[in-house]
């Protein structure tokens, strides 16, 4: 009877492949058209749910989102849909359940988002599942957890707990749920966090008739890892975290799989061009150090990593500053300046990176009103041969249960040579409109 079962299990993973559904969702594919119905219900309904005996209450949020990118120009890769306007609908309830006064809480964020182009955008994911419980001066988690590491604006270089989920945004901020045991010990002289990391996730990437994709697709089908265990190589990670004074300083080590895959060429199986990822066994030691005076904010982020197939070594840093005009002209606004040097001394072994010797400028414009709106505006210039990207971020609330959010992306005077070439056509302009329950 289990080989039976492993038989009908490989066989419903290939057909999951052969739809063209992300690693995440195959497992989860028939999610997906009730994923749309609920989120349409949540906009249309207040969907509020909170309860309690005294000493423990579960509560339920969340947000259903209707999105849609316009694409001004056509695609230029080979089986790219000709399709500028891509519809598409998410929706990510919270469901939380507190006892204890609080000590223990049990966490479930479950998110799916149906494409009406791109299948491997098309997926099912459990961002968090897991359970915390908090003490005097430790605290357990026990599940899958998000983790963010990290101070500058335009790359995060020591985040390395969770994998991107790349479909979702190439600017690398949505993360999947990783597995973890996670113990934290707060101390006076500083708090020490171990995590436990049984099991690994694949990177999502777009389809082969998805925008935003490498000039051939990535195909995961043909995923390979250094690790005889693959993706079930337990990967382990702590972090020294303190502030003294106007300093706040973390010190990291990451050993276990890259959440970044190296990507060869090869073929699928009619033949035609794809990239392979491989997941390397890395060892990384990150650094972050902020400092606060007044109007100013220095930040930086620095990694030294090793491994990716040889014994490579490489550094990378972001150092940066900000300063912010509080009450601009006596608006009640406050503009942020930010300016940053993207460094990357890695070398071909390793997997590539458009942010080697860049400089990132950017403004920050908070306008402080009970619809907390707030515009984002930077642009990253490579030193070298002059290729640029500009980015634009904008929300605001709209009612108290409605947000809306504009997001636009271009790159320009892109080289042959720089792994944006592959998208310089794909510039969009996105909207979100956010119901929030």
């Amino acid at each position: 009877m289990a080989i039976v079962a492993q038989k009908r299990a490989v066989a419903a993973e290939r057909e999951g492949r052969r739809a063209g559904l992300a690693p995440a969702a195959r497992s989860l594919s028939w999610a997906l058209p009730w994923s749309l119905l609920l989120a349409l219900g949540l906009l249309a309904t207040d969907a509020v749910a909170q309860e309690g005996d005294g000493d423990s209450i579960t509560e339920l949020s969340g947000w259903a989102a209707l999105e849609v990118r316009a694409f001004p120009s056509a695609p230029q890769n080979a089986g790219q849909e000709n399709q500028r306007v891509q519809p598409s609908v998410a929706v990510r309830p919270e469901i939380r359940h507190e006892w204890n006064g609080g000590d223990d809480r049990l966490t479930l964020i479950p998110f799916a988002r149906w494409d009406a182009t791109d299948g491997k955008r098309s997926h099912v994911d459990l961002r968090e599942a897991n359970w915390q419980h908090l003490a005097d001066n430790w605290d357990l988690t026990v599940g899958l957890g998000k983790v963010f590491w990290g101070v500058t604006e335009s790359r995060h270089l020591v985040d390395i707990i969770n994998q991107t989920d790349e479909v979702e945004d190439p600017d690398g901020e949505d993360k999947l749920g990783q597995p973890m045991i996670n113990l934290n010990l707060h101390r006076d002289i500083g708090s020490f966090a171990f995590y436990v990391l049984p099991g690994f996730r694949e990177r999502i990437y777009p389809g082969r008739a998805g925008r935003l994709r490498y000039v051939f697709p990535v195909d995961t089908d043909a995923t390979r890892f250094e690790s005889g265990a693959k993706d079930r190589h337990v990967d382990l990670a702590a972090r020294w975290a303190h502030s003294i004074g106007d300093w706040d300083i973390g010190l990291s080590h990451f050993h276990g799989t890259s959440r970044e895959p190296r990507l060869t060429p090869g073929l699928d199986s009619g033949g035609r061009l794809i990239l392979i990822p491989t997941y390397d066994i890395i060892d990384q030691t990150g650094l972050t150090v902020q400092m606060t005076t007044g109007p100013w904010l220095w930040k930086f982020e620095g990694m030294s990593r090793w491994g990716h197939q040889t014994d490579h070594h490489f550094l990378a840093a972001v150092p940066g500053v900000e300063y912010t005009l509080y009450d601009l002209f006596e608006s009640g606004k406050d503009l942020g300046l930010l300016l940053e040097y993207q460094y990357d001394g890695r070398n071909n072994a390793a997997p590539r990176t458009a942010a080697n010797d860049d400089i990132f400028v950017g403004t920050r414009l908070a306008f402080n009103n009970t619809d907390s709106t707030e515009i984002l505006l930077g642009a990253s210039v490579d030193r070298h041969h002059g290729a640029f990207g500009i980015g634009l971020e904008a929300e605001t609330r709209l009612t108290d249960v409605w947000t809306i959010e504009l997001e636009a992306r271009m790159t320009s005077n892109v080289p042959q040579t720089d792994v944006l070439f592959a998208t310089r056509k794909d510039d969009f302009v996105q909207l979100r409109l956010f119901r929030y329950f």
